[in-house]
């Protein structure tokens, strides 16, 4: 299964509908590719609070939708569109990844369970998510998680539970907490033996300086690759029957116990 990260740079000076156009160039640049990957929010910002209103759009038919998936269709992959402001038929707003299927259609969509920013920001403008996601697709069962989320091994539990082989997660993390990135995308690979696609973005929008450094993790935490911290488009060969193989000669998942109960004190 052959996958593309693509880590765009997010400028304050792009406008957004540029940024479409030229994200949707790159997206056809990967025809071929069985998956591509967009990072978090990258029509406005992941720190761009103050645009969020403005930007919030529909998930079935808004321009970035609409854009991307002729841009799927065009190129004939599977394409996680990053995420987007999403505004909702009662008018709330909700950080939401999109999957667009070859053909164009709007095949699954997961709106962020843990938003970011300890009573502010995200964590006060946005609706949380209240669902896990998983989805067949490229011959395999993606599970779907977004930024802040990877730091919440709960979640990624109940996607593998759903069958999740391989975890996709678009970013926009801060350059400042970059060791934490990479350190928590080898964990979640490592403990659910998965493969991690970790997608973030580069650039400085909102003040703040984008992590970049993408990341393809293996189910036994090898960093299959990795981008720097500019623009880049990130390739990599993910092994399936390998994994299938790894998961049944090193059976930990296994050996989990649901039944141990709460920790007592002593």
């Amino acid at each position: 299964m052959r996958v593309s990260l693509l880590q765009i740079d997010v400028d304050p000076q792009e406008s957004p509908q540029s940024r479409r156009g030229r994200v949707a160039a790159l997206v056809g640049g990967q025809a071929g590719a069985d998956l591509v990957v967009l990072p978090e929010l990258w029509p406005v910002g992941a720190f761009a609070f103050d645009d969020f209103e403005a930007s919030a759009e529909s998930r079935t038919d808004g321009p970035t939708a609409r854009a991307m998936s002729e841009a799927a269709r065009s190129a004939g992959v599977w394409l996680h569109a990053g995420s987007i402001v999403e505004r909702a038929p009662d008018g709330g707003l909700f950080n939401t990844s999109l999957l667009f299927a070859p053909d164009g259609e709007l095949a699954a969509y997961y709106r962020k369970v843990h938003r970011f920013g300890f009573d502010r920001g995200e964590a006060v403008l946005m609706s949380p998510g209240e669902e896990a996601v998983t989805f067949a697709a490229a011959d395999t069962v993606l599970g779907l998680a977004t930024c802040y989320d990877l730091r919440f091994p709960e979640l990624f539990r109940l996607l593998v539970d759903g069958g999740a082989q391989v975890l996709v997660v678009p970013a926009g993390w801060p350059a400042r907490r970059g060791a934490h990135w990479r350190a928590l995308a080898v964990a979640r690979a490592i403990e659910n033996q998965a493969y991690v696609l970790a997608c973030g973005t580069a650039g400085t929008h909102a003040g703040v300086e984008q992590n970049g450094h993408s990341l393809v993790v293996a189910p036994d935490g090898a960093v299959l690759a990795e981008a720097g911290p500019g623009e880049e488009a990130l390739t990599a060969v993910l092994d399936l029957p390998a994994l299938a193989e790894y998961r049944e000669s090193f059976p930990a998942l296994k050996d989990r116990r649901l039944d141990a109960g709460r920790a007592q004190g002593r």
